[in-house]
C-alpha cells in the first residue's frame, strides 16, 4: 500500500475545494488504496490558512483532517536535499518518518528540482497532486 505524505498546500486545496483532485485523495484513502499522512507542523499551517482566507471551509478542513495520520514534527534526516530551503525541512523530515511513498505537494519553486526523482530523495517520490493521480491511473 501507498504511504502518502500529504503537505499543508495539498490539505488547504482539499479543504477548501472538495471536489478537486486533492480531495480525492481522500476518496482514495476510504477505499483502502492508499495511507495518508501529513504532520502536525502542515495541519497547523492548512488551518491558519483556511482560517484566514476561507473560513466557510474550517469545518471541512477539522472533517478530512480525522482521515490522516498526522506525525510529529521532528529533526531534518541526514540524507536531507541540500538544495531544499531550510523552511521545508519540517515538511521533509515528516515525510521520512513517516516511511513515505509520495509526498505531494504544491510547492514547485522548492521541491521541484526533487520532484520524480527519488534517488534525491532517499527512494521517496515528490510529486504534485495530479502526477501522483495519472501516476496512478498508468497503473490501473
Amino acid at each position: 500500500m501507498q504511504r502518502v505524505f500529504l503537505d499543508a498546500n495539498v490539505l488547504f486545496t482539499a479543504a477548501h475545494n472538495p471536489h478537486g483532485k486533492a480531495a480525492l485523495l481522500m476518496q482514495l484513502a476510504a477505499a483502502n488504496s492508499l495511507k495518508l499522512f501529513t504532520s502536525a507542523y502542515a495541519r497547523e499551517e492548512a488551518e491558519r490558512n483556511i482560517s484566514a482566507k476561507y473560513p466557510g471551509s474550517l469545518t471541512g478542513f477539522k472533517h478530512l483532517i480525522k482521515s490522516i495520520t498526522v506525525v510529529p514534527v521532528t529533526n531534518p534526516p541526514a540524507d536531507y536535499p541540500e538544495n531544499l530551503p531550510a523552511k521545508d525541512a519540517p515538511i521533509f523530515a515528516a515525510a521520512v518518518y513517516c516511511r513515505a511513498t509520495h509526498l505531494l505537494t504544491g510547492d514547485i519553486k522548492h521541491f521541484g528540482p526533487l520532484m520524480n526523482n527519488p534517488n534525491l530523495c532517499g527512494g521517496m517520490i515528490v510529486q504534485t497532486v495530479a502526477e501522483f493521480l495519472m501516476s496512478i491511473l498508468a497503473c490501473s
